[in-house]
């Protein structure tokens, strides 16, 4: 091994949150190192959020040039190549990770390209070289993962899915959450006979129950056959390369794909935490307080790895926040209070606050307000697709706390109205703002009816 070389900061993974730190560190005046045993990104910008979005858009257009007939547009027999949009998709995502490496360049930060592996509490390896941080900041996020059943080695996890050579015609998404239900939209889109198997009474455990229910409706209207209490406990590769799927209840389907979204889990083995005296929960993740520290007083972590927060945005406020304490002195936490989110399934979901079960818990009697319409751009077509809107508000104070959206733009609207739920704003400051016509937005503030819920 080479002689130690000696830092202020040593991070290990280069995804969000990780280079949001080494970068804000290193402009504060520290002498900062990041390892990185895949590309910098992480899984949002590699095989994540960046190329699942790209999908997304692209699987949008079978519907759009369908609807495009009623606007007056005639195409005739538009053709889809995947290899050509995985190709289109690598070599953005190639541009976004020599960005990265540029933004950490510039900012002074020292590079190591491989799996950094703790030695001690202040010493970490990566390959034949020894560093020394007086500060260590672990952000190797998550990895998704897969049951043990006999056969599962076949199924494929949400990072192998950007890199098919070919579109499956039939595949079996297993699982419920937002990773699930956003292949299976991509899927369909694209033309694959799509199951979503799911082994709960309902997709998208954690959101409000309207969403959830309309979120089935639609995808259901879409082509997609949802299967509840549905688990897989077998697979087998047919002689023609195609997949026999066996479910718990005894039955049986054929697939060319079986992909499996069925969770994420913090991505902490060998990683030698052990040496650095530093603990993990039962589920593999990070303890860390409102600072991001470990056990270990110099030793932090951000991101995926502490299973706070699960979002990108969330890791960088983290990464930023640690920076700014501990090499900028400007102490502050990251805050994880009202922080928003989106579904890209199709419909897209968007969602501020409070679901309705957790705001009744919390505050007690509420005001609910609900909306649904057929949004603008579907009344010329044969879309019968609807768009919900649902605001909730603490009756006692009047205060938003709760607002969710699922339908066209939702992710858009949310994002600017979630400032205004951050702010703690009354449903008389939404009362007495005028809407934008005609937009889908607008209701947002135009609505009267409600239901009591106490």
């Amino acid at each position: 091994m080479t002689e130690q070389q000696q830092f202020d900061l040593i991070v290990i993974g280069g995804g969000s949150g990780g280079v949001r730190a080494a970068r804000i560190s290193a402009g504060h005046g520290a002498r900062v190192a990041i390892c990185e045993e895949s590309r910098m990104g992480g899984t949002c910008v590699i095989r994540g959020c960046v190329p699942k979005k790209l999908l997304v858009y692209a699987s949008h257009f079978a519907e759009d040039f369908e609807a495009s007939q009623g606007f007056g547009w005639q195409l005739e027999n538009p053709q889809f190549s995947w290899p050509a949009l995985i190709a289109n998709k690598d070599r953005e995502i190639d541009r976004l990770n020599q960005v990265y490496h540029r933004l950490l360049d510039n900012a002074g930060v020292t590079t190591f390209m491989g799996r950094g592996v703790l030695l001690d509490a202040n010493r970490v390896q990566v390959g034949d070289q020894v560093l020394h941080g007086k500060r260590i900041l672990i952000a190797t996020g998550g990895r998704p993962f897969t049951p043990a059943f006999p056969g599962s080695e076949l199924a494929i996890s949400s990072d192998e899915a950007f890199h098919l050579e070919k579109l499956p015609r039939r595949i079996v998404v297993a699982g419920g959450g937002y990773i699930a239900v956003e292949f299976a939209g991509i899927f369909n889109g694209m033309g694959s006979d799509v199951i979503l198997a799911y082994r709960g009474d309902k997709i998208l455990r954690g959101f409000d129950d309207d969403l959830r229910d309309q979120l089935e409706h639609e995808m259901q209207a879409k082509g997609i056959k949802i299967q509840h209490h549905s688990e897989i406990t077998a697979l087998q590769r047919n002689a023609d390369g195609t997949l026999a799927v066996t479910y718990k209840d005894g039955s049986e389907c054929q697939a060319d794909q079986v992909m499996f979204a069925t969770g994420r889990q913090p991505y902490t083995w060998d990683l030698g935490l052990d040496q650095a005296g530093i603990e993990t929960d039962a589920k593999g993740a990070i303890p860390v307080d409102a600072d991001s520290r470990t056990c270990q007083p110099h030793i932090f972590a951000v991101g995926d790895v502490t299973n706070r927060i699960n979002l990108t945005p969330v890791a960088i406020r983290e990464g930023h926040a640690f920076a700014d304490t501990e090499f900028g002195n400007m102490p502050r936490q990251a805050d994880h209070a009202l922080v928003p989110s989106a579904v890209f399934s199709q419909p897209p979901i968007g969602t501020v606050g409070y679901t309705e079960q957790q705001a009744k818990d919390k505050f007690g009697r509420l005001r609910v307000y609900q909306s649904s319409f057929r949004a603008m751009k579907h009344t010329l077509t044969d879309i019968q697709e609807k768009t919900f809107m649902k605001m909730i508000v603490d009756d006692a104070s009047n205060v938003v706390v709760g607002l969710h959206i699922i339908g066209v733009d939702a992710a858009e609207i949310v994002q600017g109205f979630a400032v205004a739920v951050k702010a703690g704003l009354t449903k008389d400051h939404f009362d007495a703002t005028v809407g934008i016509h005609p937009t889908s937005g607008e209701e947002l503030v135009t609505l009267r009816d409600f239901r009591l819920v106490e």
